[in-house]
């Protein structure tokens, strides 16, 4: 099936707005808020060493969280601290290598790493020469395949040309930069005063040091927005021509992330406003030659994330799509997440916490989940549709020696409203989503969790579109 988005004639935007509901964005199963402080440093360690004495244990996938920034952008829901103190950055890349130093004798020296990213906050808020210790440093401890990919969050603010060479020195070979809108109301409005001439020379830059990969991010929803000035962003997205675009529905949560607030709710679009932006979104990019390859996420057709859907070898994890399954995720820095095949693991998420559990020796996990055999299946069911838009219900039962119509009944009444709709067909052999069911997908994913009903009655989710 092809998952471009010309597969069907038009977009219904009452069938849109029908299906906008809150749901996870599927990053994991079981999903973060099901992880609990009953799941220890000691459970942790347990499971480094389990899956370390495997006979042939997975490749290595690392994520670095670099929380700084020095301003506030007021959309942003990450984990993140705002700070000009040169000394506090400093002192956390120390802290890292801590971290690093305490992991990596119980990891086996024949597991490469496979893929690493770092993510923020800021990453290139640090300092070329701060740049150059943590990356060289953690290419010491550890073998990097040949293949490696190697992304990066970048951010035009303050940087220099010499943030990418040493970033490149590093092993980085993909960048990742936000734009959001080019607009400069809305850019005040989000306290996000970027200007298209910064992106622009910061991506020449790119491309001289010899980045392979540039995914933009772009957030509609946001105060200002109509689908008329989004357009003009969309028209020099595409002119720019990045292998890979992002675009991202903006979630109002102040209750949960109160710089939020600072955002005046009558300035948001409506509704309306936001479905339009989206189905021109799509026809533009589509227009555009980008295959939409799910979740907000549009590729070129041989960038290798749109390769791996046509080859159903796409995955997702906490770092979104990617084209690495299979992988032992260790994840770095506070707020990190760490992901096995039958583990998730959170770090701290204060500074004091972090450093005190590394002072001590220890290692620093805050809270944790281990799956059962249930989550490993729903996981798989969920991560298929999520990744190839069909699941192989055939293919299901050989793995994990089901019944699938038996096993998963009740979820086929969860589904049949979408059957009923026409965004997804069920038969003997294949659950498929058909034409616009692939912009609900989280929808068709949601039919498989067996946690989201009792999580529903608390404002945990973004909508679905």
């Amino acid at each position: 099936m092809s998952t471009a988005i010309r597969q069907f004639d038009r977009i219904d935007t009452e069938l849109l707005k029908k299906y906008s509901r809150p749901g996870p964005r599927y990053t994991s199963y079981p999903t973060a808020p099901v992880f609990s402080a009953d799941f220890t440093t000691a459970d942790y360690v347990e499971e480094i060493r389990r899956t370390n004495a495997a006979e042939a244990p997975p490749p290595l996938s690392l994520y670095f969280h670099i929380p700084f920034c020095d301003t506030l952008c007021y959309f942003c829901g990450c984990n993140m601290m705002v700070t000009r103190d040169r000394k506090k950055i400093n002192n956390y890349v120390q802290y890292v290598k801590k971290e690093l130093d305490l992991i990596r004798p119980m990891i086996r020296d024949d597991r490469e790493v496979v893929q690493i990213a770092w993510g923020g906050g800021t990453p290139t808020y640090l300092h070329p020469d701060e740049i150059r210790d943590l990356a060289s440093y953690t290419q010491k401890l550890f073998p990097f395949a040949a293949n490696i990919e190697a992304g990066v969050e970048i951010d035009p603010r303050e940087m220099t040309r010499d943030h990418l060479v040493a970033l490149k020195e590093g092993g980085f070979n993909r960048i990742s930069m936000g734009v959001q809108d080019f607009n400069p109301k809305v850019q005040k409005a989000v306290n996000r005063i970027q200007p298209e001439d910064m992106t622009r020379e910061v991506l020449d830059w790119a491309h001289d040091v010899g980045f392979e990969s540039v995914n933009l991010d772009l957030i509609y929803g946001l105060p200002h927005q109509t689908m008329e000035t989004f357009e003009e962003t969309l028209e020099r997205i595409i002119d720019i021509d990045p292998d890979r675009i992002a675009v991202f529905n903006y979630a109002h949560v102040p209750w949960m992330k109160k710089h939020m607030a600072l955002i005046r709710t009558e300035d948001l679009p409506t509704p309306e406003e936001k479905l339009r932006i989206t189905v021109r979104t799509i026809e533009m990019l589509n227009a555009a030659g980008y295959r939409y390859v799910g979740m907000d996420h549009f590729a070129k057709p041989d960038n290798e994330l749109a390769v791996a859907q046509a080859n159903k070898t796409l995955y997702r994890n906490f770092q979104g799509y990617t084209t690495h399954a299979g992988t032992d995720l260790y994840g770095f820095g506070i707020t990190s997440i760490g992901q096995f095949d039958r583990m998730y693991a959170q770090n701290v998420k204060t500074l004091p916490e972090y450093y005190e559990a590394l002072d001590a020796g220890r290692l620093v996990t805050h809270v944790g989940y281990r799956l059962s055999d249930d989550d490993l299946l729903r996981r798989d069911v969920i991560m298929t549709l999520m990744c190839d838009f069909e699941l192989d219900k055939r293919a299901i039962e050989k793995r994990w020696n089901i019944d699938f119509d038996a096993y998963f009944s009740d979820a086929y009444e969860r589904l049949q409203e979408l059957v009923d709709d026409n965004l997804v067909s069920i038969t003997d052999d294949r659950i498929t989503v058909n034409g616009m069911g692939i912009l609900v997908i989280r929808n068709a994913a949601m039919a498989f969790d067996a946690y989201l009903a009792r999580q529903m009655d608390k404002p945990l989710f973004s909508r679905t579109v």
